[in-house]
């Protein structure tokens, strides 16, 4: 069952997409933000066309782990984006995604600021999915 990571930006939007086991996370590049509605027809396009089952939507909790703005505003979208796909959307907490991605952007080279903004979104949407990914494996181990 293939799964989409989504990393939420007021401008961009990184995805990640596993294989159709659910086992690996793969980059799947960004989207430019043009509004909730034309976003979640962006989504619900991109879940229809590559088979996906269930999402995952990064949670952007304050580092004490309160809930901010941002937050909300992912949660609202994940409400949206189960409506409107009619899948299983889930959050997961994102607060070190980000930070790893642009830190492993920098060792691996400076590629210009606005590119690497794009990579790190996918990025991280790629290590939230990832993170889900052990999370499910892990579960299904477990008795």
């Amino acid at each position: 069952m293939a799964v989409l990571g989504i990393d939420l930006g007021s401008r961009r939007i990184g995805l990640a997409i596993s294989d159709p086991d659910g086992r690996v996370a793969l980059p799947a590049g960004t989207l430019e933000s043009r509004g909730r509605a034309a976003d979640l027809v962006a989504i619900q396009s991109i879940a229809l066309e590559r088979g996906v089952k269930r999402v995952v939507v990064g949670l952007p909790l304050h580092m004490d782990g309160r809930a901010g703005p941002e937050a909300e505003a992912a949660r609202a979208f994940a409400d949206a984006l189960a409506r409107a796909t009619g899948l299983p959307v889930e959050t997961l907490d994102e607060r070190w995604t980000t930070r790893e991605a642009e830190r492993t952007l920098r060792e691996v080279g400076d590629a210009g600021r606005r590119k690497r903004r794009g990579a790190a979104d996918t990025l991280a949407a790629t290590l939230l999915l990832r993170t889900f990914l052990e999370r499910l494996a892990r579960a299904e181990r477990e008795p």
